[in-house]
């Protein structure tokens, strides 16, 4: 398609030209930070996937599509490929973009979060299991820019994504058909932490049985399959998850996420448009 070549050239130059990564504010801070955390940055592509194209009464075209951008990176003497989709809109007349728009990764609406009841010591059963983490890893870099059919996608899906790459590792569900006890899916319905970031957060904090997280002090301190929360405006509301699929040269996690889709990007979210000063962590092992 003429349009998806053109806005793959334009987008390759814009994530290659400092200078026009002006009229992008999320790139020019996502350059600056890899910087700063003393990456090289050896490579930058990009990749446009047109899905809609409209025309209106004035011949202009709008265009929706996906676009999928390539970081490669060096530190020391290791290599990583960080890499992301957002959805993107453009208007085009006569072969000239005219207006363009790119999804801002937003946290979670507030009002879908429900808070996990944590489970009485004296009903507590011997629900363990063994986290395998190299399975839970495996199954978040097979989905993390597509979607399991065995699962409904959500809307916000950043916890859904987690706790399927958690279900990969072998946590046992429990709780069903209570949605604000335990963490468990059925297709149909599906508790509260299994898909809600603030529940989820709160249900690794609490649980005593089956899925567990135990919190600690640093992101040095996890390993691959772990998993970190965010609460983005530091507001007590926690909005998003990822996992743990590697580090890097400095010990520093990199993670892979759903609803803005990322791969191998550094723990932190400094460089997301839903990042605050204000934001808050939590690190959890899991299965420990």
């Amino acid at each position: 398609m003429e349009n998806g070549r053109m806005l793959t050239e334009y987008w390759n130059e814009v994530l290659t030209n400092e200078r026009d990564m002006e009229t992008v504010p999320w790139l020019k801070r996502k350059w600056e930070l890899h910087r700063d955390r003393g990456y090289r940055i050896v490579r930058v592509t990009g990749e446009v996937t047109p899905y809609q194209k409209l025309k209106d009464s004035d011949r202009n075209t709008d265009v929706r599509y996906l676009l999928k951008t390539n970081f490669v990176l060096k530190k020391k003497e290791d290599f990583y490929v960080e890499e992301s989709e957002m959805d993107c809109r453009a208007q085009l007349k006569n072969g000239v973009i005219n207006r363009h728009e790119f999804e801002e990764e937003l946290s979670a609406p507030v009002e879908r979060d429900k808070k996990y009841e944590p489970i009485l010591m004296d009903q507590v059963t011997d629900l363990r299991f063994t986290y395998d983490r190299r399975s839970a890893v495996r199954y978040a870099e097979r989905w993390w820019n597509s979607y399991n059919p065995e699962y409904r996608k959500f809307t916000d899906d950043c916890t859904n994504f987690i706790s399927q790459c958690m279900r990969a590792g072998g946590a046992p569900m429990w709780g069903s058909p209570n949605r604000g006890k335990g963490w468990w899916y059925s297709g149909k319905s599906w508790s509260y932490s299994w898909a809600v970031a603030h529940s989820f957060r709160w249900y690794l904090s609490g649980s005593r049985q089956g899925l567990t997280g135990k919190e600690v002090d640093s992101p040095k301190d996890l390993i691959p399959g772990d998993v970190i929360c965010y609460d983005f405006e530091g507001d007590g509301r926690w909005n998003h998850n990822t996992i743990v699929v590697m580090k890097d040269s400095d010990g520093m996690p990199l993670v892979n996420a759903h609803t803005y889709n990322s791969r191998h990007r550094y723990w932190s979210y400094e460089d997301s448009t839903a990042y605050t000063p204000n934001i808050e962590y939590k690190f959890f092992r899991i299965g420990d």
